[in-house]
């Protein structure tokens, strides 16, 4: 069985390597975005089913980046997991609002994810 792809966009260097090192213990295959401009690029070049998305990031946060990925229909059934230090109301409504599938606050349980993952990729 191949490894389900994961797209991993952060604009920290820790944090992409601590999850993208959890992810591929886990039998995943993971790309990563340290900006909103690259995850763009790599969501429509490799269109994975899942992306990890963070929310503050340089050049285009990602609640943009989730509000186009969800207007596009060759991208839209994409599974957008919010993974982001925000953790007011607010921020997960604005999250929701702009199509986010679901919103994980750091710090993250990893099991959790994991199992979340694996939900939206068929491995759970």
């Amino acid at each position: 069985m191949a490894e389900p792809l994961i797209l991993l966009v952060d604009d920290e260097p820790s944090i992409r390597e601590t999850v993208s090192f959890i992810l591929e213990m886990e039998g995943y295959r993971v790309v990563t975005a340290e900006n909103g401009d690259d995850a763009l690029e790599q969501i429509r070049r490799l269109q994975p089913p899942v992306v990890l998305l963070d929310a503050m990031m340089p050049r285009r946060d990602g609640f943009d980046v989730c509000r186009t990925v969800k207007s596009d229909p060759k991208l839209a059934a994409t599974k957008i997991v919010m993974l982001t230090a925000l953790g007011q109301k607010t921020d997960q409504e604005r999250a929701m609002a702009a199509g986010a599938d679901f919103y994980v606050t750091k710090p993250f349980d990893e099991e959790d994810l994991l199992a979340l993952l694996g939900r939206l990729t068929g491995q759970g």
